[in-house]
């Protein structure tokens, strides 16, 4: 048992525990780095795509329906991930795996874009707006696979989405209290 007043020696005085935890700040930089330029892209492409289909008088038959479905939701979600990245709330979060969950995304996205492009393209003939449709649900098929490439590579060579990756420190060493 120990004295009052007297120190621990296996637990040093002047110990102090630093973990740096990422702050939350706005970082425009982001969207000048290759996955910010694809975000932006997308996000382009998106909203054109869809104002396209939405003018078409076609826009209420199902291929219609899925593109616009596919367009706006791959315009929202690709927006959140930017919102994500601009603020460092994706290095907030290290320990979700961001680029397997954005390859899933954009892989996904991929074949959406595929699928309801293909739609589209068949009834090209019929409508302009449709065939423009076409033209940019390929063109974002395109930029969304690009992304999962990149991402893909990343996620299979251990990269973190953002932010310096968390190295595990061995722990300290202790000693017993009788060895000086």
């Amino acid at each position: 048992m120990m004295e009052p007043g007297t120190i621990d020696p296996g637990f040093p005085e002047a110990h102090t525990s630093t973990k740096m935890t990422p702050q939350l700040r706005f970082d425009p930089s982001y969207i000048r780095t290759v996955p910010g330029i694809l975000k932006i892209v997308q996000m382009i492409i998106n909203i054109i795509g869809y104002i396209i289909v939405s003018s078409s008088v076609y826009s209420g038959y199902a291929r219609g329906e899925w593109f616009a479905f596919v367009s706006m939701t791959g315009f929202w979600l690709t927006g959140v991930l930017l919102v994500l990245y601009l603020m460092h709330i994706i290095e907030k979060f290290g320990k979700v795996p961001w680029m397997l969950v954005e390859f899933v995304y954009t892989a996904l996205w991929t074949f959406f874009y595929f699928t309801c492009s293909m739609a589209v393209a068949v009834w090209g003939g019929y409508s302009a707006a449709f065939a423009a449709c076409a033209f940019f649900g390929f063109a974002d098929m395109l930029v969304y696979g690009a992304d999962a490439f990149f991402k893909f590579r990343g996620w299979r060579g251990d990269e973190v989405a953002q932010g310096i990756p968390h190295v595990q420190m061995p722990p300290p060493e202790v000693q017993s209290p009788g060895a000086y």
